[in-house]
C-alpha cells in the first residue's frame, strides 16, 4: 500500500513538473514577442526588462540565451563606462546640459544627446586660408566637458571642440586638404564622417558650397567596402505591380529609384547588386538565391504602395516593413498585394507559423534595419516636401523576404494610387531623394552595428 502511495506522489509530481515547464515555454515565447514590440517601439527599458524575462526562462528551459544575453551587455556597456568615469568627466543627464558625450574614432565624430535630433540642430559652413581649410559644425546643445574633450582622427591636422555659445557646441576640422565629410542624424545621435585622406593626396581647388557636408559620399570608406547590399526593384516585365493615374506602373518607378540607390551606395563604398536592372519578371525565389549566393549583409526590396478607388485621395505615405506574421489588417493588405506573384500553396496559418519558426534568428535585426531606413527616407524627402505622411514600421510577411539569410526589408516608397505622390514617384528629382535617404539609412545602421 505504502509503495502504491510513493508511486501516486511520483506520478504527480512529473505531471505537475510538465505543467510548469509548458507554462515557461508560453512565458518564453510570450516574452520574445515582448521583446520585439518593445524594439519597434525603441523603449529601452522594455528591452532590458525582456531581455532579462528571454535569459531567465531560456535558461529554466535549457536553451541557448547567448544571443540575448550579448544584446543585454550592450544595454548595460553605457551604464558601465559612466560609473568608471565618474570621478573625472562624468556628463549630467539634465535640461542644463542636453549633449551627453562627444568621442572620435578613426574617420568619424560622434555626438550623443539625451533628446531626439533633428537637421535643425546642426549647421554647416566653410572658412578658407591659405595655406588651410576648416569644415565648421555648429551643434545645438551644451556640453559639460567641451573644455577637457581632445579629438583626434588620424590624416586630420587639427579638431577644436568648444562651447561656441551659451547653447551652440562648435567642433571645427582644420587640414591642408579640403575634406570630403558628411553627417547622419540617428534619433539622439549626430554623427560626421570624414573621407580618409590619401598620404600623397593634392591639395584640391574645388570649392565646396555651404551645407556640402550634408551626406557627400565617403567612396574610399573602408568599413563600406565590406559590405554587401542586394536592392530588389519589386516586379517587373509582366507583372506591373500596382498602377497609378495616367498608367504610371510600380515596376518602372521602383526600378529607376533602385538604380539611383545603386549608384548612391557604389559611391559611398558599398559593394552592391541589382537583382534586375531592366523591365523584365524574375520569380521571388530568384531574387533571394542571388542575395544569398553573393553572401550579402543587408537585403532590400524596393516597392509602391496602392489602395482601394473609394480610399485612393487619402491613403499616402512611406511605410517600412521588416519579416514577420503580419500583426495589423493594414500589414496583411499589403503583404497580400505585394505577394501575389509568388503565393506558396500554404494557408494563412501555416505561413505565419512557417515564418515564425524561420526568422527569429534574423527578426531583431530587420527590425532596426527598418526604423534607421524609414527615419533617414523621411528626412530626406521632407527636405522637400513637408507633406509627406509616416506610414511608420511594420512587420509583414512578405515572401521576397523569406529565403534572404540576412537583415531584410520591404519599402513601400509612396501611394503610387494617390494623385500628388504618383507624380512625384515619376519625379527623377523625387526618386534620388527617396534614394539617398535609404543610403543614409543604411549608413546609420551600418554604423551602429559594425
Amino acid at each position: 500500500m505504502l509503495k502504491k502511495f510513493f508511486i501516486l506522489i511520483i506520478f504527480f509530481n512529473s505531471l505537475l513538473y510538465s505543467e510548469t515547464l509548458s507554462q515557461i515555454d508560453t512565458k518564453f515565447k510570450s516574452a520574445k514577442m515582448s521583446y520585439l514590440r518593445a524594439v519597434l517601439n525603441n523603449n529601452k527599458s522594455d528591452e532590458i526588462k525582456y531581455l532579462k524575462h528571454l535569459v531567465r526562462y531560456g535558461e529554466r528551459l535549457r536553451l541557448d540565451t547567448k544571443r540575448y544575453e550579448k544584446e543585454l551587455k550592450k544595454h548595460n556597456q553605457p551604464v558601465i563606462k559612466k560609473q568608471v568615469t565618474k570621478k573625472k568627466y562624468s556628463p549630467i543627464k539634465s535640461k542644463t546640459y542636453s549633449i551627453q558625450s562627444v568621442t572620435a574614432d578613426e574617420n568619424s565624430i560622434r555626438i550623443d544627446f539625451n533628446r531626439y535630433v533633428t537637421k535643425k540642430d546642426l549647421k554647416f559652413f566653410e572658412l578658407k586660408y591659405k595655406t588651410l581649410n576648416k569644415d565648421i559644425f555648429d551643434i545645438k546643445g551644451r556640453f559639460k566637458d567641451a573644455k577637457p574633450t581632445k579629438l583626434r582622427i588620424n590624416g586630420i591636422n587639427k579638431i577644436t571642440i568648444s562651447q561656441y555659445k551659451y547653447n551652440t557646441l562648435r567642433i571645427s576640422l582644420s587640414h591642408k586638404f579640403d575634406l570630403s565629410t558628411y553627417y547622419i542624424i540617428n534619433r539622439k545621435s549626430i554623427i560626421i564622417k570624414i573621407n580618409k585622406l590619401k598620404k600623397d593626396q593634392k591639395k584640391s581647388k574645388t570649392t565646396l558650397s555651404k551645407n556640402s557636408a550634408k551626406f557627400v559620399s565617403p567612396s574610399l570608406n573602408n568599413h563600406n567596402k565590406k559590405r554587401v547590399i542586394v536592392i530588389d526593384a519589386g516586379h517587373g516585365g509582366k507583372d506591373v505591380g500596382a498602377v497609378g493615374p495616367k498608367k504610371r506602373y510600380e515596376k518602372n518607378a521602383v526600378l529607376k529609384v533602385s538604380k539611383y540607390l545603386y549608384q548612391t551606395l557604389r559611391l559611398r563604398g558599398y559593394k552592391v547588386y541589382l537583382t534586375r536592372t531592366s523591365d523584365r519578371f524574375i520569380k521571388v525565389h530568384n531574387r533571394t538565391k542571388l542575395t544569398n549566393s553573393k553572401k550579402a549583409d543587408i537585403f532590400i526590396s524596393v516597392h509602391a504602395n496602392a489602395a482601394p478607388k473609394k480610399r485612393v485621395t487619402k491613403a499616402r505615405g512611406i511605410e517600412t516593413f521588416f519579416l514577420s506574421p503580419a500583426r495589423t489588417a493594414r500589414a496583411k493588405r499589403v503583404a497580400a498585394s505585394e505577394n501575389k506573384s509568388d503565393m506558396r500553396k500554404m494557408s494563412y496559418s501555416s505561413k505565419n507559423s512557417f515564418l515564425t519558426v524561420l526568422n527569429q534568428s534574423k527578426i531583431t535585426q530587420s527590425n532596426k534595419l527598418a526604423i534607421d531606413i524609414q527615419q533617414n527616407i523621411l528626412n530626406s524627402v521632407r527636405s522637400r516636401h513637408k507633406d509627406v505622411v509616416d506610414g511608420g514600421v511594420r512587420e509583414g510577411p512578405f515572401w521576397v523576404l523569406v529565403g534572404a539569410q540576412m537583415p531584410s526589408i520591404l519599402v513601400e516608397v509612396g501611394y503610387i494610387s494617390h494623385p500628388t505622390e504618383s507624380k512625384r514617384l515619376y519625379s527623377t528629382y523625387y526618386q534620388k531623394l527617396l534614394a539617398k535617404g535609404i543610403a543614409n539609412g543604411v549608413d546609420s545602421y551600418f554604423s551602429k552595428n559594425r
